[in-house]
């Protein structure tokens, strides 16, 4: 196996985990508190995830399966993926809060 086609798969491991990390947010409704910490809610948290993990995953099954114009489409989808998770699900850090 080449360091491309490893990548790829490392990639596609890392997409997968990210996009069930989301949906187990949704499912449950919980969060870990590390990741509470830089979202507003469990909902933003996890469609932040589940959007970067489905981009990751399109990306690769458009390098891997696609070619040509179909690849560039997969390529446009993830980056639109992306684009949403950060405008609309980005982590907003508040002010730390003061325990007294």
């Amino acid at each position: 196996m080449d360091l491309g086609a490893a990548t790829l798969v490392v990639g596609g491991g890392i997409g997968l985990l990210l996009a069930l990390f989301g949906v187990k947010m949704l499912a449950t409704g919980r969060a870990p508190a590390s990741t509470l910490r830089n979202f507003p809610g469990v909902r933003d948290a996890a469609l932040y995830h589940l959007l970067f993990g489905a981009a990751l995953l399109v990306m690769v099954v458009g390098q891997v399966l696609m070619a040509g114009t179909a690849a560039l489409v997969m390529n446009a989808v993830a980056i639109l993926l992306v684009a949403v998770a950060l405008i609309r699900y980005r982590p907003r850090r508040g002010r730390p809060r003061e325990d007294t």
